[in-house]
């Protein structure tokens, strides 16, 4: 598990009543436009943030939270979906007064930023969307086939059953099994495929990672990037404003491992003037 150094210690932390939820958040930094983090399915803001978090927060507002079941956000009757938990960072946001932000997701993060994206589009001002598909077609089957089998004793040990026993509201083997139940179900039956025009339609500048070796596909990294205006030749039509970073070495588990790749890409992105789609 990663440890915040002092510099990454929130400056505000609490819990908003969301859709029947105690939504954890944290708030880093100050100043410019926020940017919210939305991590993946059984990480939670430190597993998944606490090394990038520094950096992130230098020079902007950055607001992390843990979603429903994670962390130190309770449980609910609902099954997980892009659209409940966008809908969670939607409300988060209101509670805050936050009316626009760049979003940053990571897998199951990332496809609620694209949810966010596409169906909240006045909410988001630059989408950062890492090791997600926008189709199932773009996913390889053995990720979702081991997250729908897996069991508290498979992961037992680790720094996410220890996280979790550690922060959740209701830290017991009992609740930990009904996450990964729901994020099985998540997995084995997907979030819901985005159209090509719809990823077409996204308004934000997008900027797509993946690793070389992860559950997505480059292939699909690729149409992923082309839907989204980019794979143009830069030197005499522009760098596009939506671009593709693909990480060495990376597999989809430590897919933002290399902290400094990592935050010089999204930085350099993020801190870019406007351009043309």
């Amino acid at each position: 598990m990663s440890h915040r150094t002092a510099t990454s210690v929130p400056s505000r932390s609490g819990y908003a009543p969301i859709n029947g939820l105690h939504l954890y958040y944290e708030i880093h930094g100050a100043g410019g436009t926020p940017l919210v983090l939305l991590h993946g399915g059984l990480f939670d803001i430190d597993l998944q943030f606490a090394p990038l978090l520094p950096s992130f927060s230098a020079g902007r507002q950055v607001v992390a939270l843990d979603f429903q079941g994670h962390g130190r956000t309770n449980d609910i009757d609902r099954p997980l979906s892009s659209a409940g938990l966008a809908s969670d960072v939607v409300g988060l946001l209101d509670h805050l007064s936050i009316a626009r932000a760049d979003v940053f997701g990571f897998s199951v993060g990332g496809a609620v930023a694209l949810d966010l994206a596409i169906n909240h589009p006045e909410r988001v001002n630059k989408l950062i969307v890492s090791s997600v598909s926008f189709a199932q077609s773009g996913l390889r089957g053995q990720n979702a086939e081991t997250v729908a089998a897996m069991t508290v004793d498979m992961i037992a040990g680790t720094p996410m059953e220890q996280a979790y026993l550690a922060k959740s509201p209701h830290p017991d083997r009992e609740h930990l099994q009904g996450l990964l139940d729901k994020l099985g179900a998540t997995y084995e039956h997907g979030f819901e495929d985005w159209s090509e025009d719809e990823i077409r339609s996204i308004a934000a500048p997008t900027l797509i990672t993946v690793g070389d070796c992860d559950m997505v596909t480059l292939d699909h990294a690729v149409r992923f990037l082309k839907l989204r205006g980019g794979d143009v030749n830069g030197d005499f039509d522009g760098v596009p404003a939506s671009q593709l970073a693909v990480f060495p070495g990376t597999t989809h588990f430590f897919g933002l491992s290399r902290t400094n790749l990592v935050s010089d890409v999204v930085l350099t992105f993020l801190d870019a003037p406007p351009a043309a789609e």
